[in-house]
């Protein structure tokens, strides 16, 4: 086997091992911004070809993952000012794809705030990132994330209460 195809290979597999552990939590991030499954699949997709185009050399897997999770919030906040700019029709979703059932109610919580709180908490409960962590993932300062959980956090104690009371 020459080295191009031993190269291309050893690439392939990377691809798809990286395909395999992120997309879930990707998708879940696409989809929280994006409130529809089509375009949360739409940014996913982009997301990945981008990283197979660029190929970027990593720290490590966390530098990686960071990564990915960045493309695939850019992606989907450009996807979410084109549709704000352009009628579409949004069809209601199964808000719980890709979360295990321990999280599913979170999620189903979660899902139900304004986005700008979503991709924190999500990143924060569900994920385990630190606050710092998101602030570098999202751009925000960590003072606006820790703020936007602590909002975040409110909101979902409304929640709770209201459907406690149902």
């Amino acid at each position: 086997m020459c080295a191009v195809t031993a190269q291309y290979n050893d690439e392939r597999r990377h691809i798809e091992y990286a395909v395999e552990k992120y997309s879930q939590m990707l998708f879940r991030i696409c989809y929280s911004i994006l409130d529809n499954k089509h375009d949360a699949e739409d940014a996913l997709q982009e997301t990945f070809l981008k990283y197979m185009t660029k190929a970027p050399l990593f720290e490590d897997s966390e530098h990686e993952k960071a990564w990915l999770i960045k493309v695939a919030t850019n992606i989907s906040k450009n996807m979410c000012r084109f549709n704000n700019r352009h009628a579409t029709e949004n069809l209601e979703e199964l808000r719980s794809i890709g979360v295990s059932d321990d999280d599913r109610d979170i999620f189903e919580l979660i899902m139900r705030l304004p986005s700008k709180y979503k991709i924190v908490l999500d990143l924060y409960y569900i994920e385990g990132y630190k606050a710092n962590e998101i602030a570098k993932i999202t751009g925000a300062s960590p003072v606006t994330v820790r703020k936007r959980l602590q909002y975040g956090r409110k909101l979902l104690k409304s929640e709770l209460e209201r459907n406690d009371m149902k």
